[in-house]
């Protein structure tokens, strides 16, 4: 299993390893030539996939960072602190400012506010002309961009505590404490939020409902069970942001499954066997979701039979995908953006950004599709 993230052990909250794969990690795995990449095939592009417009922002470093839309504006930041707030349509840079500390995951944004997460678990919130308006110490680093909606701010810190803090004082209004596996990956693992409830999902294969109002569990479910004989084939966590569409909501985790669950009650809508480290996509068809080997594999959003799965992108570490248009599109770890047909998987489109990995899924901003790799390139596609 091709692995790009990081492990902590949770006793002491120590990097166990960087940038290495699950496999050369476990010593009852094979070190073989299996987990090469896969070359890309060459396929006829009917669908042109064009630069719009680009721009830097600042290298991520060993943490994850996405760009995020807010109306007309695109917002995103990078590990030295800086900030942006670009035009969606044109990539104009209508602001940069410092955060004044190194940066260790964003970006969250409504249309009022923009969050960061600051070095040794530090929360800073602006407003959207770059104005420092507050900062409070989380209980542990932040690897997570903040959520901010319905008048809060809500983070998950590295020992499992979600705290909600008031978007315009940052006084803390509730916290609630989740217990963590002894060992979990370093990753992404979101926040998604619905007017009444935050839906986050968690190490140990769960995914929660929590009350806006006070933070009271509304629902939980699993998305994976725990299993094997060590804590390293136990894990179990759910990745990346919970994605949400009408009444349902999705998400996978890494050795388990991809599941929908209904959104008011946490019960399972359907389950199917799958490990991913990056998370799914929902559109009103289909559930998009990259597994760990590299496959991008389609599922009806409402009965959760298979419809494709593509395996020419093995080992190559995608990103989470897009639904966009009549194709769904994917990041890898050389700064290609590949895009599928949506009704059977093919390749209809690809294009190279600065050659290092989109860690991010891309995000539809009007007819772009917009990117942010490692290196630091923001880059707006847009198609024929």
């Amino acid at each position: 299993m091709h692995f790009s993230t990081r492990l902590v052990a949770t006793v002491a909250l120590l990097t166990l390893a960087g940038c290495s794969t699950l496999s050369s990690m476990n010593p009852f795995s094979k070190d073989d030539t299996k987990n090469a990449p896969a070359v890309l095939q060459e396929f006829v592009q009917t669908m042109k996939v064009n630069p719009v417009w680009t721009t830097s922002v600042g290298k991520s470093g060993s943490y994850f960072f996405s760009p995020v839309q807010v109306g007309n504006d695109i917002f995103a930041a990078s590990a030295d602190g800086t900030m942006v707030r670009l035009n969606s349509a044109t990539g104009q840079v209508q602001w940069k400012v410092e955060a004044g500390m190194p940066l260790t995951a964003g970006v969250g944004a409504n249309a009022t506010s923009l969050a960061v997460a600051g070095k040794k678990g530090m929360l800073l919130v602006f407003d959207l002309d770059g104005k420092l308006r507050w900062k409070v110490q989380a209980s542990s680093e932040i690897l997570t961009a903040p959520d901010v909606g319905q008048g809060l701010v809500i983070v998950r810190s590295m020992d499992n505590r979600i705290a909600a803090y008031d978007v315009q004082t940052g006084e803390r209004k509730w916290a609630v404490n989740r217990v963590l596996p002894p060992l979990i990956l370093r990753t992404d693992s979101g926040i998604a939020l619905t007017d009444q409830a935050a839906i986050v999902a968690l190490p140990g294969g769960k995914i929660i409902a929590l009350s806006l109002s006070n933070g009271a569990l509304r629902w939980e479910a699993s998305v994976a069970e725990p299993k094997g004989a060590t804590e390293l084939e136990r894990i179990a966590d759910v990745s990346g942001t919970p994605a949400i569409f009408d009444s349902m909501v999705c998400t996978a985790a890494f050795q388990g499954r991809v599941s929908c669950f209904d959104l008011a009650s946490g019960a399972v809508r359907w389950s199917k066997d799958l490990s991913s480290e990056v998370g799914v996509s929902v559109d009103e068809r289909f559930v998009f979701a990259a597994d760990t080997l590299g496959g991008l594999s389609a599922f009806s959003r409402m009965s959760g039979s298979s419809v494709w799965r593509n395996d020419k992108l093995t080992h190559r570490n995608l990103s989470a995908p897009a639904s966009y248009g009549r194709a769904v599109a994917v990041g890898d770890m050389f700064g290609y953006l590949h895009l599928l047909s949506r009704e059977d998987g093919s390749f209809i489109g690809r294009v190279s950004t600065d050659g290092s990995q989109i860690l991010a899924a891309p995000i539809v901003a009007g007819s772009n599709l917009i990117v942010q790799t490692k290196s630091g390139t923001v880059v707006a596609f847009a198609t024929e």
